[in-house]
């Protein structure tokens, strides 16, 4: 089978995949922004992966999808994850407790925030992960210049936690606030309610795989989602089951069933 994966790199995860899907006999070929043209060539591979939701990735699956050739995962959930407001609604739909939000030019929060809300937490209007994110502790600090408008989050005290999962495999980790996937954390053997937070996530969008950050806060111990991620790098994947293979797998099957 022909594969493409749509990827920012061809090294990392997408290699990863790469390799693991050739092994097993497919043609494979990673499209980056180098040599990506949303054009009928494409359309000579058999299924797509969609790896990166940056938009010119995100347009290729909606190019592959009205041709009817299959995009994992597909374009309309990764772009809402891709979309922080979009993804913040999403999760609040489901439920599951999120920090209040602010958005508006800076004019107009300067001029409306008090000093209760702080902190806050702004973050960009697209992606994920800790790109971008800045903290602000009193109003004397938030002080931008910029007239795009600005998201902002009540940044959340206590426990940070990565928790992935693949199919009903799940690994749960402590980690340092506003620090990214890559970096050290703590695996933890288990803890009901996050685990209960991604099974309605998983469940709600159909997910194969997936990762949440969440905060416990310290003073009331409850539990806030202040991220969402459909297709991680899993760099801190703890458990033994090898994730590239897995996750390759239960695309190939997923692919085998649009098929059917």
């Amino acid at each position: 089978m022909k594969i493409g994966i749509l990827s920012k790199r061809r090294g990392n995860f997408a290699g990863e995949i790469q390799k693991y899907l050739e092994l097993k006999g497919h043609d494979v070929k990673i499209f980056t922004v180098d040599d990506l043209i949303v054009n009928e060539m494409l359309l000579k591979r058999d299924l797509y992966i969609l790896k990166s939701k940056h938009l010119l990735y995100l347009y290729a699956g909606y190019f592959l999808e009205a041709n009817m050739i299959p995009v994992i995962p597909n374009t309309t959930i990764s772009y809402f994850h891709k979309n922080r407001v979009e993804s913040y609604f999403s999760m609040k739909k489901l439920d599951l407790l999120c920090p209040n939000i602010f958005m508006g030019t800076f004019k107009t929060l300067r001029s409306q925030l008090q000093e209760s809300s702080f902190p806050l937490i702004s973050k960009p209007m697209h992606g994920s992960g800790s790109r971008g994110v800045k903290v602000y502790n009193s109003l004397q600090e938030f002080n931008v210049s910029t007239d795009n408008y600005l998201y902002l989050e009540n940044f959340i005290k206590g426990t940070h936690y990565l928790a992935y999962f693949i199919e009903d495999e799940i690994c749960i980790c402590k980690k340092r606030p506003l620090s990214n996937e890559h970096q050290d954390t703590e695996l933890i053997e288990s803890d009901k309610e996050i685990e209960k937070y991604l099974i309605k996530w998983k469940e709600k969008y159909n997910l194969l795989f997936g990762h949440l950050d969440l905060v416990r806060e310290t003073n009331t111990n409850k539990l806030y989602v202040v991220d969402a991620g459909t297709f991680p790098e899993f760099s801190n994947w703890k458990r033994d089951t090898d994730p590239t293979s897995k996750i390759c797998d239960l695309i190939l099957k997923e692919f085998r069933m649009l098929k059917n």
